[in-house]
């Protein structure tokens, strides 16, 4: 039985960990040849060592998804060695919590280049070599926060909020142009992720460490937290024919945080 993305060629930042790493396993199992990038040279290779052992195919690439020129670089690497880009899963981020009026600029700055300009980077230089490889789909994680306010994680939302837009800008230009390149957003809830361990917990009452089960608690519908997987399962959804007549959408997977 073919994959769903069987010979399909897959880029994944921030695919050490996390919806990263489980996003990269699902495309791997179904049939593409993953590359995964991180900051974090030790987890990625892991990623990648997880991926082989279980039958797929991948390789790992350093990429700071903020600095232009490792874009360039990366996608340059791919369309030497691999010939072609078919999906692109910009998912890279972090989350700096506390006070609008206590964040200092510096942080401000770096939550933006990271969650914001890396995903417009990762499209600027992926989409030209996706369109000459006949067409493709980007998967860009936002998340509920780029749906709705939440007190003491403005610059996040901000981010997450740029990304949604960002995302539909960048599908209808692809459409307009004839180019056959979806793109799509997808908007994770709570999600048990190491994204958590390095929020400041100060904007959560003074916590020493964010409890998510009670977190999901006290806001998911469903009342548990979701995992990983749950948003692969999304984003394999998207990145495959699966969706073929999707583009400029919105998938929310929160537990039925925005219902």
């Amino acid at each position: 039985m073919t994959g769903r993305v069987e010979g399909k060629i897959a880029l994944v930042t921030g695919g050490a960990s996390g919806i990263g790493r489980a996003s990269a396993m699902s495309l791997a199992s179904e049939g593409a040849f993953l590359l995964v990038t991180d900051v974090d040279d030790a987890l990625g290779a892991a990623t990648v060592g997880a991926i082989e052992e279980a039958g797929g195919r991948a390789a790992f690439l350093r990429l700071d998804v903020a600095i232009e020129s490792e874009w360039q670089a990366v996608v340059d690497q791919i369309r030497s060695d691999q010939g072609g880009l078919h999906i692109l899963v910009n998912n890279a981020g972090i989350a700096i919590g506390g006070s609008l009026l206590e964040m200092s600029l510096e942080d401000w700055r770096r939550q933006q280049a990271i969650n914001l300009d890396g995903v417009f980077l990762g499209m600027k230089h992926s989409i030209p070599l996706m369109r000459d490889s006949g067409g493709g789909s980007i998967v860009n994680i936002s998340s509920v926060a780029g749906l709705k306010g939440s007190a003491n994680l403005a610059g996040y939302c901000a981010t997450k909020g740029g990304v949604r837009l960002l995302t539909k800008g960048a599908a209808l230009e692809c459409a307009h142009n004839g180019w056959k390149v979806r793109v799509n957003s997808v908007h994770p809830g709570v999600i048990d992720t190491p994204i958590w361990d390095k929020v400041n917990p100060e904007f959560l009452a003074g916590a020493n460490a964010v409890d998510l089960d009670a977190m999901a608690s006290a806001g998911v519908p469903m009342g548990v937290p979701g995992n990983p997987q749950d948003i692969a399962n999304g984003v394999l959804f998207l990145a495959s024919d699966d969706s073929s007549y999707m583009t400029g959408s919105e998938l929310v997977i929160d537990g039925g945080i925005m219902a």
